[in-house]
């Protein structure tokens, strides 16, 4: 069977680099152990993007969500869309 897959695209990739994250103040999602952290991080574009890493590797990938879809983000959460299933 043969399935047809798009190549992955980082469209935040030219943002990621213009992005000030040297004073952020990083929050815990999860007080203790291994989690992931998040800020909030204004551009010059007058936009305020928010910024996600994982804990045990601060200095690795940071994902940059826009506003739009950081509410899309928390919306499935609050909806139940990420749960282990049953």
């Amino acid at each position: 069977m043969s399935t047809n897959h798009s190549p992955a695209v980082d469209d935040k990739d030219g943002l990621r680099g213009e992005l000030d994250l040297s004073e952020a103040v990083w929050h815990r999602v999860q007080p203790e152990g291994e989690t992931v952290e998040y800020t909030f991080v204004a551009h010059t574009d007058g936009v305020t993007y928010v910024a996600l890493r994982q804990t045990s590797d601060p200095g690795g990938v940071v994902l940059i969500f826009t506003p739009s879809e950081w509410d899309a983000f928390l919306a499935g959460v609050r909806d139940g869309e990420f749960d282990r299933p049953a």
